[in-house]
């Protein structure tokens, strides 16, 4: 099992910069991938970004280019450092731990945390 908890999450205006944090309550190097999803109301949740244990990482199209994945395993957080917001951004931003061990599997979901881009 593993316990995530988001922060970050805030009003930030059109263009502007956030990061957002992800604590989970093991290593992550023995987490197989760890992703950040988002939900805007009335929208299905959707990856935005995943980072696997090997530190390959993978973006979807409308964050390409503006938003970065990055795990920091001596503080067992991954970061999701979102630049050059739009308000299309605005949504509910979920850490997600995919576990894989040989006995079983897993998916675990933090709290969430609200991202408004705003003027």
């Amino acid at each position: 099992q593993v316990q995530l908890v988001e922060s970050g999450g805030g009003l930030v205006q059109p263009g502007g910069s956030l990061r957002l944090s992800c604590a989970a309550s093991r290593s992550i190097s023995t987490i197989y991938a760890m992703s950040w999803y988002r939900q805007a109301p009335g929208k299905q949740r959707e990856v935005v970004s995943s980072i696997l244990f090997t530190g390959d990482t993978s973006y979807a199209d409308s964050v390409k280019g503006r938003f970065s994945i990055s795990g920091d395993n001596a503080k067992n957080t991954v970061y999701l450092q979102m630049n050059r917001l739009k308000p299309e951004d605005t949504a509910v931003y979920y850490c997600n731990a995919d576990v894989r061990t040989s006995i079983g599997s897993g998916q675990y979901w933090g709290q969430g945390t609200q991202v408004t881009v705003s003027s």
